[in-house]
């Protein structure tokens, strides 16, 4: 029978292939404080065959839990649940999966949810100082393409509301210049219709002009070439997407420059996206075309967005008392 250390690493093997790499590492996070919990407990993982996983192991792991936050909670709690089907479905343990369920519905916290919270005043200066940047030409062509690039992928987090990897994992060909749309696969391998701003489709527009030299000598399809490539040493003349790691290098080391040191790590790629629902809700007031132009699944989430700001309610305050 294989070991329980063995077993772990192939379960997330499968989750690698099926999954994004912000779920397979989340997952890995979890299994990871799975198997302290276990070695705390004195059983060595390396050698105990995994049919011996009990709910018991399951419920010492959940009580380990409580030193994390009720989200973190919840998400460890599903990359072990997995754990547990996969073995039960590899026909490698016999344990209750509906016992496990009841576990998590009788001893899991509850996560609060959250209003998301950004700087819409700090992006708004960010996108408005990144939008003169070309009007400060340099004389190297390095710092020129990423100007341009940084410029465009900027304006395009904020007026798409694009996640970082979607926005990584953009070709040429995916968009369609004359609609201004692009079909890009999203958040839980779904397809989805994404929409440009003129200014958006401008940005991404001058970028490629200045990078089209070097794109028409690689010899590979236009149309299969990323929107938004490297332009590093590592690179050299090859035409590479940029990772999600370099998309959020991208956004702090424009926030540094912008802003300063000390609003880094308060603007983040996702918080374009927070950015961009907040707009569509403030602009239109309607739930259901922000739930639409953000792809989310459930309306809940984007009812998370409309809220009503500081500003409107000491409006609203004051003309009710001060007049």
């Amino acid at each position: 029978m294989i070991p329980i250390d063995i077993s772990i690493k192939n379960y997330l093997r499968t989750v690698s292939l099926a999954r994004s790499e912000n779920t397979h590492r989340t997952y890995q996070n979890g299994l990871n404080v799975f198997k302290n919990c276990l070695q705390d407990a004195s059983i060595d993982i390396e050698n105990k065959p995994c049919n011996q996983l009990s709910e018991k192991h399951f419920a010492l792991f959940i009580n380990e839990l409580k030193f994390y936050s009720p989200t973190t909670e919840r998400l460890y709690i599903t990359a072990v649940v997995g754990f547990y089907e996969y073995l039960v479905s590899e026909n490698l343990s016999n344990v209750n999966i509906q016992s496990i369920r009841m576990l998590v519905r009788t001893r899991a916290r509850i996560p609060r949810q959250r209003l998301p919270q950004f700087p819409k005043s700090d992006i708004e200066i960010l996108l408005n100082q990144i939008s003169h940047i070309n009007m400060n030409p340099t004389m190297n062509k390095t710092d020129t393409l990423v100007n341009f690039r940084d410029k465009a992928f900027l304006v395009c987090l904020a007026d798409t509301g694009l996640r970082v990897h979607e926005a990584c994992n953009l070709r040429r060909g995916d968009i369609d210049w004359f609609e201004k749309k692009a079909i890009v696969i999203g958040k839980g391998n779904r397809e989805g219709i994404v929409r440009f701003s003129d200014r958006s489709i401008t940005a991404i527009k001058d970028y490629l002009k200045i990078r089209s030299t070097m794109d028409g000598s690689t010899g590979v399809p236009l149309s299969s070439l990323p929107i938004f490539a490297r332009h590093d040493k590592g690179a050299g003349k090859k035409i590479k997407p940029i990772t999600t790691t370099t998309g959020r290098k991208i956004v702090a080391s424009r926030v540094e420059q912008y802003l300063g040191k000390d609003a880094v790590g308060t603007i983040t790629p996702h918080s374009f996206r927070h950015y961009y629902v907040t707009r569509v809700l403030q602009s239109s007031g309607n739930l259901k075309l922000a739930q639409s132009l953000a792809r989310h699944t459930n309306i809940a989430i984007t009812q998370r967005y409309a809220h009503i700001n500081d500003d409107e309610l000491d409006k609203g305050y004051n003309e009710i008392f001060d007049k």
